[in-house]
């Protein structure tokens, strides 16, 4: 195994962990907190976007996104035979996990963050923030999951 095989393996394991907890958010998480009263959901997810950002979810994260960035420029320069499929799945995962986190997902929970759970007009907030972030994620979802079967070799 080379090198570029191993970093195409780090690449999909980390498309893959990204996905799953994308996953997760979309299936059960999201619904879950949506399912409380909106003080206590609202106040579990900002906790939620205070904590992630000192996790190791973090770290993945951004890692993954900077190796796609060198895989896809590598493989474009020395005209790798899997070029195409590796530039496809880097350009899913940054484009699709990264920049519509930063573009869709952070702007939402910057609001909600400066949000007061027991205000009234926070309930509107939480149930547009809900519905909107959850739909962007499934975006993010399907992007990661994409990027992880293109890493492995699918099609």
């Amino acid at each position: 195994m080379n090198w570029l095989s191993i970093a195409q393996l780090v690449a999909a394991l980390g498309c893959a962990l990204i996905a799953g907890t994308f996953f997760a958010f979309s299936t059960f998480v999201m619904q879950s907190l949506a399912s409380r009263p909106p003080v206590e959901g609202m106040a579990a997810m900002q906790a939620i976007n205070q904590i992630i950002l000192r996790s190791a979810f973090l770290s993945v994260f951004l890692g993954t996104a900077l190796l796609c960035a060198a895989l896809a420029v590598y493989a474009l320069i020395a005209r790798d035979a899997h070029a195409t499929r590796i530039v496809a799945a880097s350009f899913f995962y940054v484009v699709g996990t990264l920049g519509v986190t930063m573009w869709a997902n952070v702007p939402r929970n910057n609001a909600l963050d400066r949000a007061d759970p027991v205000a009234r007009e926070s309930v509107g907030l939480w149930q547009r923030y809900v519905r909107e972030w959850t739909l962007w994620n499934h975006v993010r979802t399907i992007a990661a999951t994409i990027s992880t079967a293109l890493f492995i070799g699918w099609p």
